[in-house]
């Protein structure tokens, strides 16, 4: 079972190699994606559109991991993409399954 579910927010500019990583990493086999509006970014990190529209494109990434895996998985997010922006928290996983 998995401890945690990891949500990651991440800007369109570093989305595919994001996903390269967690493709790539072990203990990520689940996960899901889906393009969002982000609010709450520093006005500076927004293009002149976006600062119109007062949000941002980004992408909502979500994955079931155990501690040990989570905690590796974002040693490296912090150091392959630092200052990129990626907002991310955990949520421990009450329960899990799969319908067969």
């Amino acid at each position: 079972m998995h401890d945690y579910c990891l949500n990651m927010v991440c800007p369109p500019t570093v989305e595919e190699k994001l996903l390269d990583v967690l493709l790539d990493s072990d203990g990520a086999e689940v996960f899901t994606t889906v393009h969002v509006h982000s609010h709450g970014i520093a006005i500076g990190q927004l293009s002149a559109q976006e600062q119109v529209m007062g949000r941002s494109q980004a992408t909502h990434i979500r994955v079931l991991m155990t501690q040990e895996a989570m905690t590796s998985l974002l040693e490296r997010i912090r150091s392959d993409f630092a200052g990129t922006g990626i907002r991310y928290w955990a949520s421990p996983v009450a329960f899990e399954g799969e319908i067969k």
